[in-house]
């Protein structure tokens, strides 16, 4: 009898640690880190990245020993890719087009320098360099780039219809570059700021172009991926 009654007591005194055990480790009591806010948005959609914020971000990730070919030449791509978007933008406000080619040129330049970020921690030796405006390695990049300062110089209209399809290339773009990766969150992470981006600058443009009475259609994106951007809010 006294050893049962040894046995009822020892199994009690676990059931209550294992109940204060439990309420312990439940998501009401766990304190979680504060995500750093790495982007903002302003009132034109112009969607810029925070660089300490984040390389506190990236620094909290161990680099895999090598990335794949196919995600060193991504990075590469993506880096005169966001250049690109930055040198057009330039381009159409020094002819005179409103401010809203300055901000987002201005934010274009963050991104751009996100994926700076990345090579660097990577070692991966960065393909702009000290490239002037509307120089590119990528002879792809650089045909784009001349077109699409030749297209979009006449006019306004010109002008906020090629920043759309600049928008829209890079989401493509940068949606490929996600696919091929094997796991490498910070890289993801920096894509989905670019992405986020993206969206914000694409929503900007056809807004103007819709206060110019144009009505812009997509010409990369599928009409439901561009529906499904342009009916949702900014992204902040």
């Amino acid at each position: 009898m006294k050893y049962l009654q040894l046995l009822i007591k020892l199994l009690i005194t676990f059931m209550l640690a294992a109940s204060f055990f439990i309420a312990g480790c439940s998501s009401d009591t766990i304190t979680e880190a504060p995500v750093p806010n790495i982007t903002t948005t302003d009132s034109d959609g112009a969607t810029s990245v925070d660089e300490n914020a984040l390389n506190d971000v990236l620094d909290t990730f161990v680099p895999p020993d090598d990335l794949t070919p196919d995600e060193i030449a991504g990075l590469l791509f993506m880096r005169e890719e966001e250049k690109l978007a930055f040198d057009v933008y330039i381009a159409m406000f020094n002819l005179g087009y409103p401010k809203v080619f300055d901000n987002i040129s201005n934010s274009e330049q963050t991104h751009t320098d996100a994926v700076l970020a990345l090579l660097n921690k990577y070692n991966i030796p960065d393909p702009v360099g000290n490239n002037a405006e509307g120089v590119f390695t990528d002879p792809y990049l650089q045909t784009l780039y001349d077109d699409l300062v030749t297209i979009g110089s006449p006019s306004l209209i010109n002008a906020l219809s090629v920043g759309a399809e600049i928008e829209e290339i890079d989401l493509i773009d940068i949606q490929e570059q996600v696919d091929k990766l094997e796991g490498n969150e910070d890289i993801a992470i920096v894509y989905e700021i670019l992405m986020k981006g993206s969206r914000n600058h694409l929503r900007a443009f056809v807004n103007n172009l819709e206060k110019q009475g144009v009505d812009y259609l997509p010409t990369h994106l599928s009409q439901e991926e561009y529906d499904a951007i342009i009916n949702g809010g900014l992204e902040n």
